[in-house]
């Protein structure tokens, strides 16, 4: 019989502890991104003036002399997602999905980042005083939003169908099922958005916080176990 030595055996479990601790903490940061940008971007629909959400895109809050607030928000909740990306890689480990649905919730993040910084022009009369119709011609960096939006939303789309397929795999029937309607309601969302249906922009905003809050809830399922 091998005895361990208690000064390995208590170096062992502090590791372990520490380990778990950082991963919560990592997780922590998954959690609290999708609620963060949901809240501060739905108060600040409500209460600027002149917004339509069934009119003007969430992304166009960027805009205006409050608009360092939404650029915060996205910058904010997408490194959040980023880092978060590392606690639900650790704790998928070893099961179906876990290389690729932390990888496409951490480039999800990096697309808000991107988004965040790269404002979107004015539109729709939106902040006031702004033209009743979109220019023309596009600028450079509305160009670079809506390619950062794109990212973001197909990587959010996919990871949700990953996770999906995750707690398939692992008898999950619940989980698997709201995972991959979160993934549905973005890919019609932002279809319907992209088309020019009605209230698109509203149906964008829906699927989006959709597919983010189904996220933020399986990293808590997951924080709790450690």
């Amino acid at each position: 019989m091998t005895i361990q030595n208690p000064a390995t055996a208590t170096a062992t479990a502090a590791t372990g502890t520490r380990a778990g601790t950082t991963t919560r903490s990592l997780l922590t940061c998954a959690v609290v991104a999708s609620p963060l940008w949901a809240a501060v971007s739905l108060i600040q629909a409500a209460g600027r003036d002149g917004f339509d959400i069934t009119r003007h895109p969430l992304s166009a809050l960027s805009n205006g002399s409050l608009g360092w607030l939404q650029i915060a928000n996205f910058v904010v909740a997408g490194l959040l997602l980023a880092i978060g990306a590392t606690g639900l890689r650790r704790t998928l480990h070893g099961t179906p999905g876990s290389t690729w649905a932390p990888r496409l919730v951490r480039i999800s993040g990096i697309g808000m980042i991107a988004a965040g910084l790269f404002v979107m022009d004015p539109v729709d009369g939106f902040p006031a005083g702004a033209p009743d119709d979109q220019a023309a011609t596009l600028t450079w960096h509305s160009y670079a939003h809506f390619a950062a939006g794109s990212v973001t939303f197909t990587s959010l789309i996919a990871a949700c169908y990953v996770l999906g397929r995750h707690f398939g795999n692992l008898g999950h029937r619940g989980y698997a099922i709201a995972s991959r309607v979160a993934g549905t309601t973005l890919l019609l969302g932002n279809g319907w958005a992209m088309s020019g249906g009605k209230a698109g922009t509203l149906t964008l905003a829906v699927g989006a916080i959709t597919a983010m809050l189904t996220i933020s809830v399986i990293a808590n399922r997951y924080r709790r176990n450690h």
